[in-house]
């Protein structure tokens, strides 16, 4: 229904609603974000990580902070667990949780910034102090209808936001956001790069190393060791560095918290060491490759995608990924929607040599049942999300994480 109503009303209209939508949620609340200062974090992948760390971060400096994620939201050292479903909540939602963090005192809030929600004006109303942007590849494609009007509603982050930009420096998308005026401009990467801008604040991180357990560079002298694996892992890492330091928070107290984390949840998260078994929310071709190449020695990989229309482009992607990486190759369910499954796990598979298992637990039980010493099962698609979203809307409470503790148990 929901669907027919989009397709029946004019664009414009649409985008009026959403707009008038998100100004009467901060009349409401009293337009809360003018009492705060709003990091917003945008980009394809990281965005979760980053917002997780950067809380970290600032707990660590002793300041009062909320955050809203894909994973949780927290308000000071409150969490709550994010069943919504959805990366940026709705207009009302996403103020009165900016308004529940002033109740709380607290002086920060870092919030992840999604397309989709810049599409449907979430973001306005919303007084952005810094806007951050992690990394772009292709996603949402059909929503947005190209790639270019994809990094355009990213872009709109950072037209909207003056005060500071915070940019990845090694993204090959890089020199659109910082054609965008700011009062500071910081940017962050790994390579020895000179992007011809003056009056710009550089954060390089050097001799970064990434062993199975753990990563490791050097910024300004500072040994950084950190329990998060591989080198995506490194960029969420100076993305939020890059946050705490713009606010004058030293990077003394970025080690003490960041050699503190031990995983992120969902994200390249060890569930079982024996066997070893790693959760991730990979979800795109990029991101799928960066996990499986930050993983060493035989891979066992359960993999799906997501339906409802979305980005079907990628199926047939994310099967090539794995059969270049992985020695076994179970494709499952995901989030369907309201498409056929099987339909999806067939344009997944491919003509690639895998196993197809309708059922997500039976495929992650066969995919326990196969690992032999030394083999690394890998489930990417669903992370830490609580919900398997079905047919005629229903959404069934899911959580790859405990099934796989709960087979292991049965296991065992």
């Amino acid at each position: 229904m929901k669907e027919l109503v989009k397709k029946l009303i004019p664009g414009l209209i649409l985008s009026a609603y959403h707009y008038v939508l998100s100004g009467i949620g901060a009349f409401w609340y009293g337009f809360p974000s003018k009492k705060l200062i709003v990091i917003g974090v945008t980009g394809t992948s990281g965005k979760s990580t980053v917002v997780n760390l950067t809380t970290k971060i600032f707990q660590e400096a002793g300041i009062k902070v909320a955050s809203m994620s894909s994973i949780n939201f927290t308000i000071d050292r409150e969490e709550f667990e994010n069943k919504l479903k959805m990366t940026m909540p709705g207009r009302m939602k996403v103020q009165r949780f900016l308004k529940k963090a002033v109740e709380a005192g607290c002086q920060y809030v870092i919030m992840e910034v999604t397309s989709e929600g810049i599409k449907q004006h979430r973001h306005q109303f919303i007084n952005f102090d810094t806007a951050v942007f992690t990394n772009l590849s292709p996603e949402h494609i059909e929503s947005h209808g190209s790639f270019e009007k994809y990094r355009e509603a990213k872009l709109k982050l950072f037209k909207k936001t003056k005060k500071r930009h915070i940019v990845n420096g090694d993204d090959k998308n890089v020199q659109y956001f910082l054609k965008i005026p700011s009062e500071k401009k910081i940017v962050f990467g790994i390579e020895n790069y000179e992007l011809g801008i003056k009056n710009i604040e550089k954060i390089q991180a050097e001799e970064v190393r990434s062993t199975e357990s753990s990563s490791s560079f050097i910024i300004h002298n500072y040994s950084f060791i950190i329990p998060l694996v591989g080198k995506f892992n490194v960029y969420n890492a100076l993305t939020a560095i890059s946050i705490a330091t713009s606010q004058e928070i030293s990077l003394d107290i970025c080690k003490k918290s960041l050699e503190k984390v031990k995983s992120v949840v969902g994200r390249m998260e060890l569930v079982s060491q024996n066997p070893r078994v790693i959760v991730d929310y990979a979800h795109t071709p990029t991101q799928l490759e960066k996990v499986y190449q930050s993983i060493e020695g035989k891979k066992i990989c359960v993999l799906g995608s997501c339906g409802g229309g979305r980005d079907k482009w990628k199926r047939p992607v994310l099967g090539e990924i794995a059969e270049k990486y992985c020695t076994q190759i179970i494709i499952t369910n995901e989030d369907p929607y309201d498409e056929d499954p099987m339909k999806i796990i067939e344009e997944v598979a491919g003509n690639t040599k895998v196993e197809k298992i309708l059922d997500r637990k039976e495929a992650i039980k066969r995919a326990l049942n196969l690992a032999q010493n030394n083999e690394t099962v890998i489930i990417t698609g669903k992370g830490s999300e609580t919900l398997m979203c079905v047919k005629g809307g229903k959404k069934i409470p899911w959580s790859d994480k405990q099934i796989v503790l709960d087979l292991l148990g049965d296991l065992g």
